[in-house]
Formats: C-alpha cells, structure tokens, sequence
C-alpha cells in the first residue's frame, strides 16, 4: 500500500483531497505545516495558524488518518520572508505563493514526508498531473486543473521534474464546487470554511501591513506622467535584429523628476507595486491614477491616468538564464529558437498568445497584445494547450 503525507491545511480543498485519497486506497497521514509565528507580527490577538491546525486536526479525525504538525518557521523565515525583503528592497515584488511551492511545499516539507516513508506528498491544488513517455523515459507533465475558474497551475510553475514525480493533485479534475459538495456530504468542519486570502504564512494579515511592520516608513513623493509626455512618443528606431527589437520592446522606461508633476506623498516606494491604484490617496484626477513605477533609490512613485496609460503597458519582457525555468526541460530552447506559446503575468490573468525567443543571455517573451504592468520579480508561466511547460523571474 502506497503512503501519501498530505499537507492539510486546515482549508476545504485539502480536506477533500485527503478524504479523495483514501478513497483510492493509499495510506494517508496528514502533516500541518506551522510557517510561521512571530507573534509581533500577528496584527490582531486572534492567531489564525491555531484556528487553521485545529480544523485540520478535526478533519484527520474524521477522515480517521493520523495527524500530527510539523514547524517550518525557520526554513520558511530564512526561504521566503528574507527573500521578499530583499526583492522589496530592490524594487521588485515577489510573489510569495509561487516561492512558498517551490521551496517549502514541494522542497521543505516533501523532504521531511519521503523522511517519513511516503512514496507521495499531496496537495490540495487545482491542477493536474500527467505522465508521457519520451525517449523511453517517463516525463511528468503539469496540468491546468479542470475548474477553469480556479486552476493553480501557474501557482506551482517552479516546480522540477523531481518534485512533480512525487506530487499527487486529487482535487485537480473537480470543481471547486463540487469539492465544497462533497466536503458538505462528509460534514467536514472546513465545508463552508472562506478561501484564505492574504499571505501563504501570515494567515489573515494582509501584505501591505507585514511589510509596514518591516520594511521603514519613509515618506516621498508621488510624480504624475502625463500620457502625452515626449518618452512615450519617440520614434521606434529601426532594427537589425530581431534581437534589437525586443530588447527595445521590453526596455525599462526610465523616469525622471522632471517628467511630470508632484500631486501627493506617499510613505514609502517599496510598499507600492507597478499596476496598483488603492492607497495613492491622490483626488481630483480625470481619471484614476495608477502607478507606473517606482524607484525605491529616490524613493518617487510615478503614476499615471486610467489603465490605457503607455507607462502601464509593453508588449514584450525578458527573463534572464539564472532565473529560467523548465518543468519540461526537454523542450527547453536554444539560442535564436523561438516557440508559439500561450502565456500569463499573474494568476488568474487569462491567456495570452505569445512568442517564445531564445538568446544568449536568457529568453524573450512578446506578446500579441499589449500586457498591463509587466511587473519585476513577478513570474511568467508558458503553456502549450492546458500544459504549464516553463516559467521565469520578469527581469
């Protein structure tokens, strides 16, 4: 009999997934896992990792499967939080969702299951796995999961052949309502339970007030870049390459003091992300202003009117090699090759068409239409039909 550790985490999907397992006959025992507890950081007196254990445990009870939890504080303070300071700190913005899979999940926590004899872990993701053979060897493939509404694959687009091999997705060919149906016919305490929204690790505290509490309030300016500004109306040079042109596509506008006007103050460029429109507390505009982009060195956030603002969008980024990913690594490109993908900026953004294009220093992707903020330190994930076959760091 198979062993599969899952990760419960006291949610509905998981609860199910458990349940879903034990069904097909594996051995299931279920693993909570503690990320984190630095109590100054808990804004309220209500400690949501407690709350969350505790259903878990009520759901390993039920399902009657062995429980127990497990502390990853320390890998997850050193792996994630200390890693997103760092790209705050640089002016990029992490996404910790994507980084909480790869390096704890599917890293961190498989490690300690195949410790424990499990032949699996699983995870209450929607996504699927497939398996082909290639060359004689057995490929893994990631993919989308079957609610088109909530697939995660892109949740898990840094996962490696390695760890997908181990993987197991029970939820990924259901529904989330059919998932919260059968959790309501088993009388599960996590049937009706919210999705969790904020942070992998904070349980209920929302981004914006972790960060405050770390990262230095300190007070700047916010500029307002009219659309008709000359940097948005130069003249498209012509190329010699196909190269030159993207490079040129997916440039960094670089802005500056005296490109616009100063409308407000804000308290600290790091708190603020390219695209972002809540919290600028600037009235009196035609249109809503939105961040074009940030410059933590100065410490100016440039903003500009309505969504179809130039400083929002580009057709076209760049992902260097060190932060170039291949789940399917045998479809990973050479140099001067190109692939026709279809691809994403963020999660539940739809899919776009788009050119893959391979150089030396990393890889091109251009888009069809034009992106809305394109954002550093975010992830781009590629697929061919429902599977996820890459992804990288926006650079």
């Amino acid at each position: 009999m198979k062993r599969v550790i899952i990760g419960l985490s006291g949610g509905v999907d998981s609860s199910v997934a458990a349940y879903l397992l034990k069904q097909q006959g594996y051995e299931v025992i279920g693993l909570f896992m503690k990320n984190w507890h630095d109590d100054s950081v808990t804004i309220s007196n209500e400690c949501p990792w407690l709350d969350d254990s505790n259903d878990a445990m009520l759901v390993a009870e039920k399902l009657g499967i062995p429980f127990q939890t497990v502390d990853l504080s320390e890998q997850y303070k050193e792996r994630i939080v200390d890693y997103m300071f760092n790209e705050y700190e640089k002016g990029r913005t992490p996404n910790p969702d994507v980084l909480c899979n790869r390096e704890i999940k599917f890293d961190v926590f498989m490690k300690i299951a195949l410790d424990l004899g499990a032949d699996y872990v699983a995870t209450g993701h929607y996504c699927r796995k497939g398996v082909i053979k290639k060359d004689g060897k057995e490929l893994y493939q990631l993919l989308a999961g079957a609610d088109n509404n909530k697939d995660q694959s892109y949740f898990l687009c840094q996962l490696s052949q390695e760890q997908l091999a181990k993987s197991l997705f029970p939820i990924g060919e259901l529904t989330k309502p059919e998932v919260r149906e059968i959790a309501n016919k088993l009388d599960l305490v996590t049937a009706e339970k919210k999705d969790s929204q904020g942070l992998c690790f904070i349980g209920k505290v929302k981004l914006p007030d972790f960060l405050q509490q770390q990262l230095k309030p300190k007070e700047g300016v916010i500029v307002e870049v009219s659309k008709e500004q000359s940097i948005f109306n130069e003249e498209v040079p012509d190329f010699n390459s196909e190269e030159e042109k993207l490079k040129y596509l997916s440039r960094k506008i670089e802005y500056s003091f005296d490109k616009g006007k100063v409308v407000g103050k804000h308290q600290g460029a790091h708190y603020f992300t390219k695209g972002q429109r809540k919290g600028l507390a600037v009235g009196g505009t035609i249109e809503p202003l939105f961040v074009i982009d940030t410059d933590v060195r100065d410490n100016i956030i440039y903003a500009g009117q309505g969504k179809e603002h130039p400083g929002l969008l580009k057709k076209a980024l760049f992902v260097n090699n060190k932060e170039l990913h291949w789940i399917r690594e045998d479809l990973a490109l050479n140099v001067d090759e190109t692939l026709h993908v279809m691809a994403r900026i963020r999660y539940r953004q739809a899919l776009e068409k788009a050119k893959l294009y391979k150089v030396d220093s990393g890889l091109y992707v251009e888009f069809e239409n034009f992106q809305s903020a394109i954002t550093e330190g975010q992830f781009v994930a590629w697929y061919l039909d429902d599977e996820l076959v890459g992804s990288g760091v926006i650079s």
